[in-house]
């Protein structure tokens, strides 16, 4: 165990080197090779290693790999939104080249999946804070699992709004129901989280743990009773790529599901939470319940 724990280290502080002294974050041959090998590393599953009881040294590595990874992901998302949003045709009929296409389709029929686990009815409002200039999540849930959920996306960067509402501004669809709002998480009111039957925080938000705590406080303080938060975290090596949330992180809110994937069809692991403050009755057996997880 221990020769394994130091055979990984040495390539994860290797890669954290040769990402460290990257010029530009942006895509190209050298950033898509060493972020490809960063997360093929990350996501292998023949390696139990308890990624809390490391060294301080080797966790500020890992919180500085977690940023500059978020860092690029952007720029990724960034590249492609342009180059999209510039053609003449419908841009969504592009997003299946997006790299992680793939990794999306699977990480959205799970989040669908838990999420008819713990909803009594179809959620007609649904926010997801955090969407990026690239909003896959929404456009895929959308699309293909909720065809009448009105999403609200909500960002700080205009540009990103921007960029991501072009995408959707073509499709006789969901250029209806996919709605940007460029507004600080922290500026949001019970007034305005308060309408919302689930509400998404994505995994870039808050990439170390302290901003990803206060984010989850302020959604307690002005989420409505009985509304699902849903979560992006992290288990294992994959801590080195995106954040962890603790169920202790979560106060105010009732735990129902912790799911961790066991292959590397996606990174995160999905964290599924209840706003306390009424009783609320868990239907499993609703109209829009899909395959069982």
């Amino acid at each position: 165990m221990a020769s394994q724990e130091n055979h990984f280290l040495k390539q994860i502080t290797d890669l954290h080197d040769q990402i460290s002294k990257l010029e530009s974050l942006y895509p190209s041959k050298e950033v898509d090779a060493v972020f490809g090998q960063l997360t093929a590393l990350c996501l292998r599953t023949d390696l139990d290693i308890d990624v809390t009881k490391m060294s301080q040294e080797v966790q500020d590595m890992r919180y500085n790999l977690i940023k500059l990874r978020s860092e690029a992901v952007v720029c990724l998302e960034q590249h492609f939104s342009t180059m999209w949003g510039s053609l003449e045709d419908n841009p969504l009929n592009h997003i299946n080249n997006f790299p992680t296409y793939t990794n999306y389709l699977n990480l959205s029929k799970i989040e669908f999946g838990l999420l008819t686990q713990y909803t009594a009815h179809v959620p007609t409002k649904i926010a997801f804070v955090g969407s990026g200039p690239m909003p896959l999540s929404t456009i895929i849930l959308a699309k293909y699992h909720l065809p009448n959920t009105t999403f609200h996306n909500i960002d700080i960067d205009p540009q990103a709004n921007a960029l991501a509402s072009r995408l959707v501004s073509r499709d006789p669809d969901l250029s209806h129901r996919i709605i940007f709002h460029t507004t600080d998480l922290f500026n949001m009111t019970t007034e305005m989280l308060g309408g919302y039957d689930v509400v998404f925080l994505a995994a870039l938000v808050g990439t170390d743990k302290e901003a990803k705590v206060k984010a989850i406080e302020h959604l307690e303080m002005h989420m409505a009773p009985g509304a699902l938060l849903m979560l992006r975290s992290a288990h294992g090596l994959r801590a080195f790529i995106f954040q962890i949330i603790d169920p202790c992180d979560l106060k105010g809110f009732e735990v129902l599901k912790i799911y961790h994937p066991v292959t590397n069809e996606f990174g995160n692991s999905v964290i599924v939470a209840r706003k306390l403050g009424r009783q609320t009755t868990t239907e499993t057996n609703n109209g829009v319940r899909g395959g069982e997880i």
